[in-house]
């Protein structure tokens, strides 16, 4: 074994990995169909909105209280595995009862407010699992390799994104009890995937601290402030993200821009491909800087992508968000596990997605689908939310230094 493979237990990273591309696959199945199984129950489509804004305002306090009790979990059993496997069997077999219910319930009055109510159970059952398995990530690699780590998942992740925008004729034409039950039976193989890799395996950390690694002993107690920073950045990645997936689109359509799906679908692809280098980069760079510096490219093609493009210009737009969103993706995670104590993972990672369901719950709330604001204010209010999750990131090292 090679002294840079001896830094990363790779074999868990990848079983990891497919933890990570079944969340995403999941949800694009789930927001594929959303409207349409609302409808089919007589359901208006605000609901829809509205229980989006539902359930990301539940996530915000679920996904720290289940990262912080699988941190008990790892401390009094010595494994986070159970909470992960509970999590998923419940979201699975919640995921295959939505279809199952969309072919009885029309049928039957007394049933149709379950719809709703099992779509809400089901966001909450993704919660239980998603901070805890992710946090697994702080184990498998020293931290200064971390971002290099998590550069699979944004990988497996981006190809499974990808499948929005470039398959979505596809996965509709599937129907939604072949498509549920799909998406049910990869979240069980990724599961047993991450089971068989042996998920408690942990990396040697006899390696001095670095600069993104605040030892047990730097850091002893939860900093208030950094966990407030952390949310912040979260904000604003999430807030960031989700009004360039909302506009761009638009602006495309308005300019004539031939398949906007297809320039869309360049952003995932973008996003995988450049993964690998982009976790390499960190590695070398440091990982605040590398998160900063995806940040504030990204904040740049916001402001950008405002200016009428063809097909070649929107292309190129997507290329280069889809690298930038590279160094802040592979960097999130390591980022959050850096910003607490070393058995606090789970509540670390809780809280930066938290501060992106609190993003998209405020967001919802304030704007609905986001159609009442303008190309212009959307992409600028993007760029404003990516510069202030990269300021977030940067007083982090000053709090660091403050602490010191």
């Amino acid at each position: 074994m090679t002294q840079a493979s001896s830094r990363v237990l790779w074999l868990q990273v990848w079983g990891l990995a497919t933890v990570q591309g079944a969340i995403a696959l999941v949800w694009v199945v789930y927001n594929l169909y959303l409207l349409q199984l609302l409808n089919q129950f007589g359901f208006p489509a605000a609901l829809a909105t509205g229980l989006l804004i539902l359930e990301n305002g539940l996530a915000a306090i679920m996904e720290p209280l289940m990262g912080s009790l699988s941190d008990r979990s790892q401390r009094w059993i010595g494994s986070r595995f159970p909470f992960i496997a509970v999590g998923i069997i419940l979201s699975a077999t919640v995921f295959i009862a939505i279809p199952t219910l969309a072919v009885f319930g029309p049928h039957l009055q007394s049933l149709r407010w379950l719809m709703p109510i099992t779509l809400i159970a089901w966001a909450l059952a993704m919660t239980v699992f998603r901070s805890p398995a992710l946090s697994l990530l702080g184990r498998y690699a020293f931290t200064t390799n971390l971002p290099q780590a998590a550069s699979i998942l944004t990988l497996v992740g981006g190809l499974a994104g990808a499948l929005g925008p470039l398959a979505n004729g596809f996965i509709l034409s599937l129907g939604p009890m072949v498509a549920f039950t799909a998406g049910s039976f990869v979240l069980l193989a990724a599961a047993v995937a991450l089971r068989c890799v042996h998920p408690n395996q942990q990396v040697q950390t006899s390696q001095p601290d670095s600069e993104d690694a605040p030892s047990q002993k730097t850091r002893p107690r939860i900093s208030i402030a950094a966990l407030a920073l952390l949310m912040g950045t979260g904000i604003g990645v999430g807030l960031g993200f989700r009004l360039l997936m909302q506009n761009f689109p638009k602006i495309l359509v308005a300019q004539g821009v031939a398949q906007p799906n297809l320039i869309l679908g360049m952003i995932f692809v973008t996003l995988a491909l450049t993964a690998i280098p982009a976790g390499r980069l960190a590695t070398h760079w440091g990982n605040r800087i590398a998160i900063i510096a995806g940040l504030g490219a990204m904040a740049l093609v916001c402001s950008m992508m405002v200016l009428n493009p063809n097909s070649w210009i929107a292309g190129a737009i997507a290329i280069a968000f889809g690298a930038a969103f590279s160094l802040v993706s592979n960097g999130t995670i390591p980022f959050a596990l850096s910003m607490v104590p070393s058995d606090k993972g789970g509540l670390g990672t809780g809280m930066y997605f938290s501060g992106g369901a609190i993003a998209n719950s405020v967001f919802g709330s304030l704007f609905g689908t986001g159609d009442s604001l303008s190309p212009t204010v959307g992409g600028s209010v993007a760029a404003i939310a990516f510069a202030i999750a990269g300021l977030c990131v940067f007083a982090t090292s000053k709090l660091r230094t403050a602490n010191h």
